[in-house]
């Protein structure tokens, strides 16, 4: 202190060697010795940098054309909304198609040739109709898988693949299912392939010389069927349906409307049975309704109604062996 009772420092502690490095610097402020870290310094700036940064006006922070983006934008609603309760959309679309597709046929990516192989037994109406193809769609929006999905749900199609060429054609390649038999199940006639599927209604001439089964079950059993038609061997021409009774055995529908029923075991067997008699007796010629051969000793005949009363009638002027009469 001096006489006058002052400190000849000032009160403010600094570290120690503060004031002699001050003075050694000519008077000028030292730096601070806590510096800030140079990696703080280089993601937030020195504390001087941050009270001389200015914020920009909200005009220069907005992205350029914002405000024409925002009208154009609320011009279109409008113009679409009110198109679409005018029902113009509507017309447009059934006239020109989606306007995706419109818009694609504009730029030369429109649908303009359809390629269709494989097919024998469908026409290529059906096949573009099964598709939805139509002119007002366009071969760049067109989804294959879909085109494929929809073709195979047709029950005549076994199989599909769908390939684009751009710009504009469509490639279209199916595997179908063969009409195999006609089926007879509850009064309706349907045309079947071999494993049972029923490809259509039988509407069509075309299919009338295929084998014909009738009953329950009997479709995914045809093939059983032909089997017995070619045991039969010389009668099989005079073949003409097979019945599937009880999901078990077969009876046989012959040209002259004669039922031979066969056993559930041993159908072929029995098929050469009648080949035999037939060959020996002219079995399919006589006036005989039924031929049961279900039993391997015997054969069992059901005649015609006329056959029946002249069998009875003869039976009564046979004589009879016995006791009182002369034999």
């Amino acid at each position: 202190m001096d006489g006058g009772g002052r400190y000849l420092q000032p009160m403010t502690a600094y570290p120690a060697g503060f004031a002699v490095a001050r003075a050694a610097s000519g008077g000028r402020r030292p730096a601070s010795p806590f510096k800030q870290p140079s990696r703080i310094r280089k993601l937030f700036g020195s504390s001087g940098s941050v009270r001389r940064r200015s914020v920009a006006p909200i005009e220069q922070r907005l992205p350029r054309f914002l405000g024409t983006g925002l009208t154009l934008a609320f011009f279109s609603a409008v113009v679409g909304y009110g198109l679409w309760q005018g029902g113009h959309i509507d017309d447009f679309i059934r006239q020109h198609g989606e306007p995706h597709h419109a818009l694609a046929r504009t730029v030369g990516l429109g649908l303009e040739q359809v390629t269709i192989s494989g097919i024998s037994q469908m026409g290529e109406k059906e096949v573009l109709a099964a598709a939805g193809i139509n002119g007002r769609l366009s071969l760049a929006f067109l989804d294959v898988n879909d085109l494929r999905e929809r073709l195979e749900r047709v029950p005549m199609v076994k199989s599909a693949t769908v390939r684009k060429l751009y710009p504009n054609e469509l490639v279209i390649t199916l595997a179908e299912r063969e009409a195999h038999a006609i089926w007879q199940n509850n009064g309706e006639l349907f045309v079947v392939a071999a494993d049972g599927t029923v490809i259509d209604l039988m509407q069509d001439e075309r299919y009338l010389k295929l084998p014909f089964v009738v009953g329950e079950g009997a479709n995914v059993r045809s093939k059983d069927y032909l089997a017995l038609v070619e045991a039969a061997g010389p009668l099989k021409q005079r073949i003409r349906a097979g019945t599937l009774v009880a999901g078990r055995r077969w009876t046989l529908k012959m040209d002259n409307g004669m039922d031979v029923r066969l056993p559930e075991i041993g159908a072929t067997e029995a098929l050469a049975r009648l080949v035999k008699l037939e060959h020996e007796q002219k079995i399919l010629e006589k006036d005989v309704l039924a031929i049961d051969l279900r039993m391997a000793d015997r054969v069992v005949v059901r005649l015609t109604e006329e056959a029946a009363l002249a069998r009875a009638e003869a039976l009564k002027k046979k004589p009879m062996r016995g006791k009182g009469v002369d034999t």
